[in-house]
């Protein structure tokens, strides 16, 4: 209690203010200019980042307009970021300058501390450093069917640091984007059926022809199926001669990852109209002689 009473003392409180009150004066209010310039500089900082990026960003016929505006948003929050802790660790500094600390040998520190976190996490910030401009470059988004390093699958999450993606079993994996050496996508802008079918070599060619385009044809004036179209599929060449067929393809242009849906939808109706038009689809046959 006598502590307490001592602290808050009239006559101690008085010499502590007339000691500290000439400080007070003369720094106080470079401490609350630092503050609310870093605090302005911040905000203003943040606007003209998400307006610059806005306008840099050029859009994309495959995304919609809110797809858009999270990859703008999450680019917008990265540079923010970042800037922000610029701003701030400069104010800090600025104020620790004026409590009469020498801040030369803090920033000597940090350089070193810095140089040994560099050599200590140089995966870390190369996996950054690509994860940026894979989110700069637009190379791929959530929701997009990719390859990456040997796997396959539909892009879950991207963070700076990793690529998610879950492949058709359902297994996730987690890939370091400083690992990509080459990204595929599949499902980017618009994407390709090229379907190989057999047809036994006493069939008509020009009637095979006929029936396939007409087959693509149809299917692209139906309602469900003309939404995930670009074209009406097509007969385009003879690709091979087998030892048991002919080989044809078949090709269309589609929507973004309906090319497998379209290939299905098309193998059955194929089958069907074959069948009615006595279209064979041979397969290997095998002739067995008994001895008797």
């Amino acid at each position: 209690m006598e502590i307490i009473q001592n602290v808050f003392n009239p006559e101690t409180l008085q010499g502590l203010w007339e000691t500290t009150s000439p400080w007070l004066l003369s720094h106080g209010p470079k401490i609350l200019g630092i503050l609310l310039g870093a605090y302005l500089f911040n905000k203003f900082g943040h606007l003209f980042i998400g307006k610059a990026i806005r306008k840099a960003i050029v859009g994309d016929s495959f995304l919609t307009k809110q797809a858009e505006r999270k990859r703008e948003d999450t680019l917008i929050h990265v540079f923010s970021g970042t800037f922000k802790i610029v701003v701030w660790v400069m104010a800090v500094l600025m104020i620790i300058s004026e409590f009469g600390i020498a801040i030369g040998p803090i920033i000597a520190a940090a350089g070193i501390v810095g140089v040994a976190f560099g050599f200590g996490a140089q995966y870390l910030i190369r996996d950054m450093i690509a994860g940026l401009f894979i989110i700069l470059e637009n190379q791929y988004r959530i929701g997009d069917v990719v390859e990456l390093t040997g796997a396959s699958g539909e892009v879950e999450k991207i963070s700076l640091r990793t690529t998610i993606i879950r492949d058709l079993n359902g297994a996730v994996h987690h890939i370091p984007n400083g690992e990509i050496k080459k990204a595929v996508n599949k499902t980017k802008d618009f994407a390709r059926v090229n379907l190989n079918i057999g047809i036994s070599y006493d069939a008509n060619i020009e009637k095979v022809i006929k029936v396939v385009n007409d087959i693509g044809a149809k299917m692209f004036q139906d309602k469900e199926w003309s939404k995930k179209l670009n074209e009406a599929p097509e007969f385009v060449k003879i690709t091979n001669f087998d030892d048991s067929a002919v080989e044809i393809r078949i090709k269309a242009e589609v929507k973004p990852q309906e090319q497998w849906g379209v290939a299905a939808e098309l193998r059955k109706r194929i089958k069907v109209t074959f069948d009615k038009e006595g279209i064979e689809i041979p397969y290997p046959q095998r002739v067995i002689h008994q001895v008797k």
